[in-house]
């Protein structure tokens, strides 16, 4: 939050410069699991928009991407409507080396 070059920057930025330092380090980004807490907006009108978009973003096939969403039942700040919170998973798979 204090520097400045990522001052409003678009939130996929992020994402495609951990996918591209995975890559660097000769990983293989392998399935993406999201999971979304929050009482509203529900995501079913947009999770495939949003599976395709994270799909985009770290050039993976759709079918390596999970995305879905629970609520808090009405507990905490969540349940208030205060915000949501997203949980991501990626499976990282590394060549094997034949040491």
């Amino acid at each position: 939050p204090k520097d400045d070059r990522w001052k409003n920057a678009d939130s996929s930025l992020f994402l495609q410069d951990a996918a591209r330092r995975v890559r660097e380090q000769g990983g293989r980004l392998s399935h993406v699991d999201v999971t979304i807490l929050g009482e509203r907006p529900k995501i079913a009108p947009y999770r495939t928009q949003m599976i395709a978009k994270v799909s985009e973003i770290l050039g993976i096939e759709i079918s390596r991407v999970s995305v879905k969403a629970t609520t808090t039942e009405k507990l905490g700040f969540i349940g208030r409507e205060e915000g949501l919170v997203a949980y991501a998973v990626c499976l990282i798979e590394r060549p094997s080396s034949d040491n």
